[in-house]
């Protein structure tokens, strides 16, 4: 890794019978901000955010999820839950001795924050997401349109997948996604495709991802493997949860990319556009990085950055 990012630290904590691993800087006193991964990431997708909240005075915290990245595995991966991650999130910060914290959060990290914030309100004092705003619990209405060959359709699947990946080095899995998602076209295999034949061998990565970076990812998922990974986020979509006010009450920041696909998700831009979002998230604010994509923390992370502190400072001088 970088050397600007060595001051980062490393540690496990024991949460509900697995070892969790947690990256973090920043001083013990400050407010905290958990940050919170998607797909195919690990806390290293949030390096360049946590060094710039450290920098203003807060404390940066992020872990991997359970399955991911160095965090022990559960014994029945195939068993994962969302509730699983959500209750996670309560013993980790209870064993931090954190009562209240900031969220941050992307791609499939946004539903167990949003969840978070719904079945334990006082402990969230504002919320960010990257990419996918929230979203009602019980639908899947953006995604039930596009065709078979959508990346989360065939990825449900059980078997297609491991088959698809299992035929590349972990690294290589990743690469492809890296690029896959970086694109503005949602993601949309050809009948008889795979969705790891979508990229060409020689495609280059994104200019702001490094084969260093690369190597991060490619090295700890040949450890975790992906069984984790596909059971939850995509194969958990259909969970319950009984929540009576599915209302958000804290401060919310939505930072969505213009050339993020999932932007173009059938009705994500009307969602958006005409006010629905603000049913569940009255406090929202949106803001929309021209060609930001996908990845837009670490694409555009000066822009993200600014836009992160300047809304925790916000939140954090009135409280």
């Amino acid at each position: 890794m970088a050397s600007v990012f060595n001051d980062i630290q490393h540690g496990f904590i024991a949460v509900r019978g697995l070892k969790l691993h947690v990256a973090s800087i920043g001083g013990e006193a400050a407010p905290a901000v958990l940050f919170l991964h998607g797909f195919p990431e690990i806390w290293y997708t949030w390096r360049h955010q946590m060094i710039a909240v450290s920098k203003a005075g807060y404390r940066a915290i992020a872990p991997d999820f359970r399955g991911y990245g160095l965090s022990d595995k559960p014994a029945e991966p195939e068993k994962t839950t969302y509730a699983d991650l959500v209750d996670d999130l309560v013993e980790l910060l209870d064993r931090l001795g954190l009562d209240k914290v900031f969220l941050v959060a992307k791609d499939f990290g946004v539903r167990p924050a949003y969840l978070f914030v719904l079945l334990h309100p006082e402990r969230v004092i504002g919320i960010v997401t990257l990419g996918i705003p929230h979203l009602p619990l019980r639908s899947t209405a953006f995604l039930e349109s596009l065709p078979e060959g959508f990346y989360i359709s065939r990825w449900q699947q059980p078997g297609r997948a491991e088959a698809d990946f299992g035929r590349l080095e972990a690294k290589t899995v990743v690469r492809n996604i890296y690029i896959l998602f970086s694109r503005s076209e949602i993601p949309i295999a050809k009948e008889g495709q795979e969705i790891m034949d979508m990229v060409e061998p020689n495609t280059p990565l994104p200019a702001w991802f490094s084969e260093e970076d690369l190597a991060v990812y490619g090295e700890l998922y040949e450890k975790s493997g992906f069984e984790t990974a596909l059971q939850v986020p995509y194969r958990s979509l259909g969970e319950r949860f009984d929540i009576e006010d599915p209302v958000v009450k804290v401060p919310a920041l939505l930072i969505m990319g213009n050339e993020d696909y999932v932007y173009k998700l059938p009705g994500m831009k009307e969602y958006l556009e005409s006010g629905t979002v603000k049913e569940l998230v009255p406090d929202l604010e949106v803001v929309y990085l021209p060609n930001g994509t996908h990845f837009v923390h670490e694409q555009l992370p000066d822009e993200v950055n600014k836009l992160l502190v300047t809304f925790l400072d916000g939140i954090t001088k009135r409280t």
